[in-house]
């Protein structure tokens, strides 16, 4: 039953990533096609993000509330909007302020359930169903990964409409899943016994599920210190992170590459996140969380120093490899350490305050790097986006430090 209950949450994963394919990797390529510049297309992109960012916590707060939202709920509804507006999309040929508005709704609901199928898995672990979620989440970027490599040939020979035939497909298999992912009735003891929770941290969360909802973010900030300054440090990493994947192609091209070796690199760092995502638990039993995040951090560093003193291909290719244990590693990571350090109340906020600040990292990347990328070139670019992830390596080493300094 254990694998029955993984097989459906990687589904749910794969198909979710799939989607996220076709409307975040490629919105650039899509909205180009409908007639948007480079400028529009930041400017749309910016403001989802922000919406996304607000929303998130917004909705996450609602859902910790007993009622009748809950995760799968959330998941369903999201699903059936984002299915919704890409049929609104393919009936609309190239009428700019209808595609503005649906792209932005569908790109903000696609980000804001993220972090509630991650809560999704903690919540179904703790009622007994065993969901390895490492590995799912894995194949999920798997999933990307061949999306990824095959979707610039598909879209060259049939256009950009396949790009919604796809997320249509993807939001149909989400919708089907999340309506028969149902929670089975257990007792106490069987629900203490199932969790795949490999942290240590395990039994400060049963302590602090005692505790009240710390709906007020400021209230939540007091509550969890250590944890909002490790937001800090996201902002920072995802600065770096975004900076490379959103200008990528200039940074590829800059090396004498093309389009082809751009799906090369994005099918690289996308395929080695299975191997470190599906081993994570075991790798857990071994060394916290807290480690985790602070090793993935410098390896976001490292990533980006590299591209600095990149002269060809395989110096980007060795500088994705580096997704390994960076990107790799934070997702489970962060994912583990909500689920180890906080109240069941606080559970979806926290995941979703992880995803709100890869968002705002995301924000401030869109903002300033496509200037300093005109203004003042590629290396200094780099250079920006390394200084900015080393102050969140030195953040996150204090906050996780002093996190872990606390619960022994």
């Amino acid at each position: 039953m254990g694998r029955f209950w993984t097989f459906r949450y990687t589904l749910l994963n794969a198909a979710y990533f799939v989607a996220f394919c076709t409307i975040h990797a490629l919105a650039a390529v899509y909205l180009l096609a409908n007639g948007f510049n480079n400028t529009e297309v930041g400017v749309l992109l910016a403001i989802a993000n922000i919406l996304s960012a607000i929303a998130q916590p917004v909705f996450a707060g609602i859902i910790d509330k007993p009622g009748a939202l809950t995760n799968r709920r959330f998941i369903i509804i999201s699903v059936l909007i984002i299915m919704a507006g890409s049929a609104i999309l393919m009936i609309t040929d190239k009428n700019k302020p209808i595609i503005y508005i649906i792209y932005i709704i569908i790109y903000m609901i696609q980000f804001a359930y993220q972090p509630v199928m991650t809560a999704l898995c903690f919540e179904y672990q703790k009622a007994g169903c065993n969901i390895f979620y490492g590995l799912a989440r894995g194949l999920g970027s798997a999933s990307f990964a061949i999306t990824a490599f095959f979707i610039g040939g598909i879209v060259e020979d049939m256009g950009v409409r396949i790009l919604l035939i796809i997320n249509i497909v993807a939001m149909v298999i989400s919708a089907v899943i999340a309506y028969t992912f149902k929670k089975p009735k257990v007792s106490v003891t069987k629900k203490e016994s199932a969790t795949e929770m490999a942290d240590e941290n395990s039994t400060d969360s049963d302590e602090l599920s005692q505790e009240k909802a710390h709906n007020n973010f400021f209230d939540f900030i007091k509550t969890y210190p250590a944890y909002a300054w490790f937001l800090v440090a996201t902002i920072c990493f995802f600065f770096a992170h975004n900076m490379i994947n959103d200008f990528m192609i200039q940074i590829i091209r800059s090396l004498g590459g093309g389009e082809t070796e751009l799906g090369y690199a994005n099918f690289l760092q996308a395929i080695l996140e299975l191997p470190v995502m599906a081993l994570i638990g075991l790798v857990l039993k071994k060394i916290t969380s807290n480690t985790l995040l602070i090793v993935s951090g410098a390896a976001f560093f490292v990533k980006t120093l590299i591209l600095i003193f990149a002269t060809n291909m395989a110096m980007m290719y060795f500088s994705q490899s580096f997704q390994l244990f960076a990107y790799a590693v934070f997702i489970p990571a962060a994912a583990y350490y909500v689920s180890g350090h906080m109240a069941e109340l606080d559970q979806v906020k926290g995941q979703a305050f992880i995803t709100s600040a890869i968002t705002v990292g995301g924000v401030f990347s869109n903002l300033v790097s496509g200037w300093i990328l005109d203004n003042l070139g590629i290396t200094v670019m780099l250079i920006t986006g390394a200084v900015v992830c080393g102050v969140g390596v030195v953040i996150a080493f204090f906050s996780m430090s002093s996190a872990s300094s606390r619960h022994h």
